[in-house]
């Protein structure tokens, strides 16, 4: 709380794996949440441990659709839009829905933010990048991103939802932050949602066949959950001037094999290693430029590698051990892709 004030949030996509951590983090500085999600990639059993929080509340209700008003507060000070598909093999099982709801969820949530005259911060991605010509990526960098192929329905979603964000911005219809997130893993993660790290995690405590994709030289950087919610509240609590997309990210590069071999090394199994082609429009580099963040928000991840994994892959194995769930993860070496 800032000067001892509550405030009143809507986080949009607040049962998914970063929203519900949002939500607890902002629960705990003693906001009023309500949380909407059409539970299509998001899961109840994220926010399950705050059924009896009397300042959360949960709308299940999609984004692209008018939001239910007598569902929601009076007043809202603050509007945070993570609603979308977030990996691969989600956003492109219904591309329709994936760019309808970067662009319409989008312009709800933005309009929504305008009648209450409450900030708004978009979650963006480093997919608008695409396969980067540049490294590290700066936000200046305009991308290249392939418009029509299989990816598009996210990078361009994405793309125009940053353009609708900014026109409100520039327009004094709604004060907008913009955040461009790079992967980010940690507990709450979904073992079929095709990202390298769940993959990997769960392939490996399951024994079975790890897939890599490509020769396992592309890159990427990876940000544990609880520091990119950190940076996203500290964007949303900027009070300046319009500081621009800001990069969220962990700086550290490391190849896809050399992440295998970290998890190989924590986890005590059988499993082998086998190569598949390379997805369309697969980056082959990713790493941001967190120079903005640094300077605007004194940000930056703190949490090591080998600590996240450690909390990811316990939280993974304990998973995986409820007899209802047993074989949660199944079927995602077959369907994975990278993130």
């Amino acid at each position: 709380m800032k000067n001892g004030k509550v405030k009143h949030v809507l986080v949009a996509g607040g049962a998914g794996f970063l929203g519900s951590h949002l939500c607890d983090a902002l629960l705990a500085q003693g906001d009023h949440v309500v949380c909407v999600d059409n539970l299509q990639t998001g899961q109840s059993r994220n926010l399950r441990h705050l059924e009896n929080e009397p300042r959360f509340s949960f709308v299940e209700a999609d984004v692209i659709d008018r939001l239910p008003a007598r569902a929601l507060p009076r007043h809202l000070d603050r509007v945070f839009n993570l609603a979308c598909a977030a990996s691969p093999v989600q956003y492109q099982a219904d591309p329709e829905h994936t760019m309808l709801t970067s662009v319409m969820g989008t312009r709800n949530l933005l309009r929504l933010a305008e009648a209450h005259g409450a900030r708004f911060l978009l979650a963006s991605t480093s997919e608008i990048y695409g396969d980067p010509e540049v490294h590290p990526q700066v936000e200046t960098y305009w991308g290249n991103v392939n418009s029509t192929g299989p990816r598009a329905c996210y990078d361009e979603g994405k793309r125009a939802a940053e353009a609708l964000a900014f026109d409100f911005d520039r327009a004094h219809r709604a004060e907008v932050r913009v955040a461009r997130i790079f992967n980010t893993y940690g507990p709450r993660m979904r073992a079929d949602d095709g990202r390298v790290v769940s993959n990997v995690i769960t392939q490996a405590l399951e024994g079975a066949d790890i897939t890599v994709y490509g020769d396992g030289s592309q890159t990427r950087s990876f940000c544990y959950a609880h520091d990119l919610v950190d940076g996203l509240m500290r964007l949303m609590a900027y009070e300046r001037d319009q500081p621009g997309a800001v990069n969220l990210g962990n700086p550290t590069e490391l190849t896809v094999a050399e992440l295998v071999e970290r998890v190989l090394g924590m986890v005590d199994t059988r499993s082998s290693i086998i190569h598949q082609p390379l997805p369309v429009d697969d980056p082959r580099r990713r790493r941001p430029d967190i120079s903005r963040a640094r300077e605007l928000l004194g940000w930056q991840p703190r949490t090591t590698l080998v600590a996240g994994l450690q909390s990811t892959i316990a939280w993974f194995s304990e998973l995986m051990r409820q007899p209802a769930l047993s074989s949660y993860g199944a079927g995602a070496e077959a369907s994975a892709t990278l993130r």
